[in-house]
Formats: C-alpha cells, sequence, structure tokens
C-alpha cells in the first residue's frame, strides 16, 4: 500500500454542492467533480452521523476497471444541521491548502466542491478502506503504543504551524466555544445530568464551574504560543494502515496551544486505568519530539501543568455534544471528565 503522506493538494471546484445522497451520486455530478465521464455508480456504504459519509465505487468511460472513493458532505439534512456548513468549507481548505504542507497521514482528497457564498462544501476522497486501511471505531480503546503513534500523527500537524502565519481563516476555535451563548447554563446542566453522567465525580458535574473554567483556560491558551491543532483527536477521527496511523475529520481544525490537542487525544483514546498509568511518560516523549523539531517547549513541569489545565477542552466539547449516538458520548464524557478530576483541572485555573 502506499504511504498516503505525499499529500496532493485537493482540487477546489465551483460546481453546485450536492445538498442530497441522490445529487451527490448522480453520475453526470461525479462526472463533473472527478474530471471524467462516469459510466457507473456502485454504493457501498453510508454512515450517517452529523456529516454523511458515502462510499462508493465508479467506473469510468476509459476503462471497466471500479475505482473506489468516499464523499463526506452534508446531506439529506435539516436547516438547523445544514448551518454547519462553515465547518465543511473549513475541510476542504484543510485539503486544498494545507495538507499537502504537512508530513501528516490523510486521505488522498481528489476533489474539493465548495460554494463559498452559501459555505457549504463536499470532500471526495480514494478509498482508504478499499486500500487496505482501517478506520478505528470511536468506542475503540487505544494501548499506550498505539497512542504514542497517533500522538506522533499530532506532533507532525504542530511540526507545520509556521502555516498559520497569514493564515487568519484558521481561527482559536477554543476560545470562540468558549464564548458562544446559544447553550445556556442550564441547557448544559441538563445534558451533564443526563445518562453520561453515570459513574462520574459530581465535582466535575456543575456547568456553571465548567463554563466559567473553560472561558479561563481559552483566556490562557490564547496568550501562549500558538500551533495549528486537529481540535478533535478522539479514537473515530484516527485510522490505521499497514505504513502507520492517520488522522481524518478536519472539521475543527484551529489555531491554539499544543496542550489542547495532546490532553484531549490522550484522555479521549486511553482508559482511564491506562492513562492514569501513562499519560506523564507519553506528554515527555511528544514533548522531545518537539523539541528534535526545533521548538522550544515548556519544561516538564510547566507542561504538565499545562496539560492538566488543557484536559478541560476535550471534557467540554463532549459535555455540549448532543447529535451522536449516546454510548460514544458517554464514554468520552467519562474518560475526559474523570481526567478533569484526576488532574483537578477546575483548581489549577482558578474556579471554585
Amino acid at each position: 500500500m502506499t504511504d498516503v503522506r505525499a499529500n496532493k493538494p485537493a482540487k477546489e471546484l465551483a460546481i453546485a454542492v450536492p445538498a442530497t445522497l441522490e445529487a451527490a451520486l448522480d453520475p453526470e455530478w461525479l462526472s463533473q467533480a472527478l474530471g471524467s465521464r462516469v459510466t457507473s455508480v456502485e454504493q457501498v456504504e453510508l454512515i450517517k452521523t452529523v456529516a454523511t459519509k458515502v462510499r462508493f465505487a465508479v467506473t469510468f468511460e476509459s476503462s471497466d476497471e471500479k475505482q473506489a472513493f468516499c464523499l463526506k458532505g452534508l446531506l439529506d439534512v435539516d436547516e438547523m444541521t445544514a448551518r454547519g456548513g462553515p465547518t465543511c468549507v473549513l475541510e476542504a481548505d484543510f485539503y486544498c491548502k494545507v495538507a499537502p504542507t504537512v508530513d501528516v497521514r490523510v486521505p488522498e482528497c481528489v476533489a474539493a466542491v465548495v460554494d463559498r457564498e452559501a459555505q457549504q462544501a463536499v470532500i471526495v476522497m480514494r478509498d482508504l478502506i478499499a486500500s487496505g486501511a482501517r478506520f478505528c471505531s470511536a468506542l475503540e480503546a487505544f494501548s499506550a503504543d498505539e497512542a504514542a503513534a497517533s500522538l506522533g500523527q499530532l506532533a507532525q500537524l504542530h511540526k507545520g504551524s509556521a502555516f498559520l502565519d497569514g493564515a487568519e481563516w484558521i481561527r482559536p476555535r477554543a476560545a470562540e466555544l468558549a464564548r458562544m451563548t446559544y447553550i445556556t447554563p442550564e441547557m448544559l446542566q441538563e445534558l451533564m445530568d443526563g445518562p453520561r453522567s453515570e459513574g462520574m465525580p459530581a465535582d466535575v458535574l456543575d456547568a456553571r464551574r465548567l463554563l466559567e473554567a473553560m472561558k479561563v483556560l481559552a483566556d490562557r491558551d490564547t496568550g501562549r504560543p500558538q500551533f495549528m491543532i486537529h481540535g478533535d483527536s478522539h479514537a473515530g477521527n484516527n485510522f490505521r494502515t499497514p505504513d502507520g496511523p492517520g488522522l481524518i475529520d478536519w472539521q475543527l481544525l484551529q489555531r491554539g496551544g499544543w496542550a489542547l490537542d495532546v490532553a484531549y487525544h490522550l484522555c479521549a483514546v486511553l482508559p482511564v486505568d491506562v492513562a492514569e498509568k501513562e499519560e506523564r511518560r507519553l506528554l515527555n516523549d511528544y514533548l522531545g519530539t518537539m523539541r528534535s523539531f526545533g521548538f522550544g517547549m515548556p519544561g516538564e513541569e510547566d507542561a504538565w501543568e499545562q496539560y492538566r489545565e488543557a484536559v478541560l477542552y476535550g471534557y467540554y466539547l463532549w459535555a455540549i455534544t448532543r447529535r451522536v449516538d449516546p454510548p460514544i458520548i458517554n464514554l468520552f464524557f467519562n474518560r475526559l471528565g474523570n481526567a478533569v478530576h484526576r488532574h483537578e483541572s477546575h483548581a489549577l485555573l482558578g474556579v471554585a
């Protein structure tokens, strides 16, 4: 299998962005998106979360050989879900602009269809599964060695942070999330009091404290060196190939402190008992890698404190999450909430 880190820029197209699955799999539309006349389309697999991922195979006019692709976009969604279109545009821009500049293993994106006025986009990628890759389940627990390998991919992304100069479109999303107003303390408390709270330490189940702590974290993070970070690297956004692990789902690509990515990733993918034992060693390995790239990282104790604060970011993401299968929400809420409790994140952030 070819190592997918030889990242090519996706071709941005200004054709119509399909709003339905039927339109996305239409041979005429696919002919425009793929740049060659499509004579047949076969749907292989349909995965619907907030966005739709559809694996499909096509034949082109010039050959009888089937070629495998995967399309991702907001298809057949209601008006509220469609408002998430800007995150699809952000992901398209990652494949068009960022992917070729970083040594991160990602799918080959062959077309990004973008409507910048409507702020909607879909991407068409080569089907990694057809090439022998395996996507990790969101419910899959990583071993310490597997977490070290995937953390290495995040380090490669952070290594490319010089891209942020002049790229104002990559925004400080953690700071923006901390100040959003559409989720009130009452709404958040209702979510946190639901089934996801089972077995959780009581001190991390106060919505007011969480919202206040998130604002403090965002303020501190903004004042620290800014890196290009993934923002949502849980197990379900990782894949594995014979050449090593890779990352998908770039809809929360952002600028922020390195610790937001590292603490979220390790505390989300590792079972609680494994994280307790291994996270500090894995953090120090990450710091060593970044220093070998020429970055002036904080000392061990300062880095550990930043890590302990930053785990609250991932916990906040899963506290506000509603439109994901409950077992997935409950698992990440539990792992990250226990990490917030273990690291005394609220106290470190000065929130009583």
